[in-house]
């Protein structure tokens, strides 16, 4: 039963994002509750590679050895390979962050999800937004339906949407798109063990990219991205032989090691959509992931872009007023469209090698930027750790995330 029915937030979704959210806002001072209608540390499709901000913002936060100690392997080494060629790039160590990390998300969600009810933060499992309320045009509140069905008025100053691509809130606020992505890349991915690869790698060829990321329980994700066009042609008829296939095509060194390596999952499609911006905030109401902002998975950015809008939205909250969610929403822009621009270039696949290698300088040069706001904003507030009813281990890792 919940301990109380009013809040300063209520946050709807308590995967990466808004478990992210909600923690900060915790920690930030804010009586916060955080609803999701699935349940603690499943799996979800998702890119699971974190980029230098993400693994700052969670050193930051005092999390990366929370993720270190469930067994996520430190990643020191960047590959692209622009066709034959191979550009290495290792981890600079600074600002306390001296490798990248893929965790698995059953573990990254119940890492931070554990991390926000230590911070004073409600959450609640398998239960669901049904209506927003409104007092005219400023929401505030919500009922949501318990795991029995049954509905709970709760009232809250802000109504946080972290609900992902498809947004109910989004929906019910009828936040408008303000920009939408031109092209999406289509992929195959599965989970293998007994691969050899150390790192992030990442294959590039006409028409096809290949991606291998080291994470948990000595697996690794491979991915195949190919155009719509070409997924819904010869790779959905057969999609195990299709994704073989494309590997093949575009390393063929790693197509033979994956050939012989020991299948840990099933082999998952995502037929692609096309990246958004959504307007970000509104009376009584805001997005942040991906129910506000998405670009298509094939730079890997999604979780970054995440728990960096977090914590500007968690800073937002806390300052109290609409010029700073105003700001939040301006700085979100701001730090998301060279990715989001870049990231759509290369969704396309209309490129030869050279441009290639020019949109990911582009996409660095933003990350970087993305790195020095984050630094500039200061330590975050780190709070005592209260009793935390959440005390189960992440689940065994099953398929489910890209």
């Amino acid at each position: 039963m919940l301990q109380m029915k009013r809040y300063d937030v209520l946050v709807i979704g308590a995967r990466c994002a808004g478990a992210a959210t909600a923690m900060l806002m915790a920690r930030r001072g804010l009586r916060v509750l955080a609803v999701d209608r699935g349940g603690y540390g499943e799996d979800t499709l998702s890119t699971h590679a974190l980029m230098r901000g993400a693994v700052l913002q969670l050193h930051r936060w005092g999390l990366l050895p929370r993720l270190q100690a469930l067994g996520t392997p430190p990643v020191r080494r960047t590959t692209f390979h622009y066709g034959d060629e191979a550009v290495a790039v290792d981890i600079r160590p600074s600002d306390g962050v001296d490798a990248l990390y893929a965790p698995r998300r059953t573990i990254l969600d119940s890492v931070l999800v554990d991390a926000a009810c230590e911070a004073g933060v409600e959450i609640r499992h398998h239960h669901s937004l049904a209506a927003l309320v409104r007092d005219g045009e400023r929401v505030r509140g919500a009922v949501i339906m318990d795991e029995r069905q049954q509905p709970l008025r709760i009232e809250a100053g802000l109504v946080v949407g972290a609900d992902g691509v498809g947004s109910t809130v989004a929906r019910l606020v009828d936040a408008p798109m303000t920009r939408q992505a031109a092209h999406t890349s289509s992929v195959l991915y599965g989970y293998w063990s007994g691969l050899a690869a150390q790192g992030y790698h990442w294959h590039y060829r006409d028409g096809a990219s290949v991606g291998v990321i080291e994470t948990n329980a000595a697996q690794h994700c491979v991915f195949a991205a190919v155009p719509p066009s070409r997924f819904r042609g010869d790779l959905l008829r057969d999609p195990v032989a299709g994704y073989h296939r494309v590997l093949r095509e575009v390393s063929p060194a790693l197509g033979e090691a994956v050939e012989a390596a020991t299948p840990a999952s099933r082999i998952w499609p995502f037929a692609g959509r096309k990246g958004f911006f959504r307007r970000a905030t509104g009376p009584g109401w805001a997005l942040v992931g991906d129910a506000g902002y998405f670009k298509d998975p094939i730079t890997a950015h999604g979780i970054t872009d995440a728990l960096r809008d977090a914590e500007l939205l968690a800073d937002a909250a806390a300052a109290g007023t609409e010029a700073a969610l105003a700001r939040y929403a301006a700085l979100r822009d701001e730090l998301s469209l060279p990715l989001f621009e870049a990231t759509d270039a290369i969704a396309s696949f209309d490129w030869d090698m050279p441009t290639l290698e020019r949109l990911h300088k582009a996409l660095n040069q933003a990350m970087k930027h993305e790195v020095a706001q984050l630094l500039a904003r200061g330590e975050p507030p780190v709070v005592s750790p209260v009793e935390c009813v959440r005390t189960a281990s992440p689940p065994a890792l099953h398929a489910g995330g890209l």
